[in-house]
């Protein structure tokens, strides 16, 4: 089972970016917990069956899960994201483990951006948080994601502040300007992890 880097952050901190710079940098196999929900998701798949029972078929069109307006549902009621949670958390937490014990590589970098709110802390050796100021988080989610500001206001407070998570981390990297700058942060962490493996 290769030991596993924790990255995560808040939605618009730039974290799957960063993943992806991280794992061409030094050559570690990238697991990302979104890809691994979107396919537990996918029709009569386990995730799918587990949202189907539990919410009837408010949330389904013509047997997809209509994503987007349970995304919307789940940023404004609080009760409802975490009976979600509750249903996909454990299921993605065996994939991943699963996916990554079929590596024969010694370390693994994991993108999961609810790795608090999951508390999934003892399942990586090192956690990795991409920081960003909010205003340039709130300004990336309209765009990304085509919302209104209130709408991504919404998507920022329903997880826990960024704050809390940046002063949890075994290693920060602040997003919030040049890319130049976030890269060379990452070479940093980079150096740094290698280190406390070998101590």
């Amino acid at each position: 089972m290769p030991e596993l880097i924790g990255i995560t952050g808040g939605i618009g901190s730039g974290k799957s970016r960063a993943c992806r710079f991280l794992a061409d940098l030094v050559g570690w196999p990238l697991l990302d917990i979104d890809q691994i929900c979107r396919a537990l998701l996918q029709p009569d798949m386990p995730g799918w069956l587990a949202l189907r029972q539990a919410l009837g078929r408010a949330f389904f069109t013509a047997g997809e899960l209509n994503r987007p307006k349970l995304r919307e549902a789940i940023f404004a009621d609080a009760a409802l994201r975490q009976q979600v949670d509750g249903l996909l958390h454990p299921l993605a937490k065996q994939a991943m483990l699963q996916q990554a014990a079929q590596q024969s590589t010694p370390l693994m970098l994991a993108e999961i951006p609810l790795l608090f709110e999951a508390g999934w802390q003892d399942s990586v050796s090192q956690i990795v948080v991409v920081y960003a100021d909010e205003t340039v988080r709130l300004r990336r989610i309209m765009e990304r994601d085509q919302v209104s500001e209130e709408q991504a206001w919404r998507a920022i407070a329903a997880q826990m502040p960024l704050a809390d998570k940046a002063r949890l981390a075994d290693h920060l990297i602040d997003n919030s300007s040049a890319w130049e700058s976030t890269c060379a942060q990452l070479r940093h962490v980079a150096k740094k992890i290698m280190e406390t493996r070998s101590a």
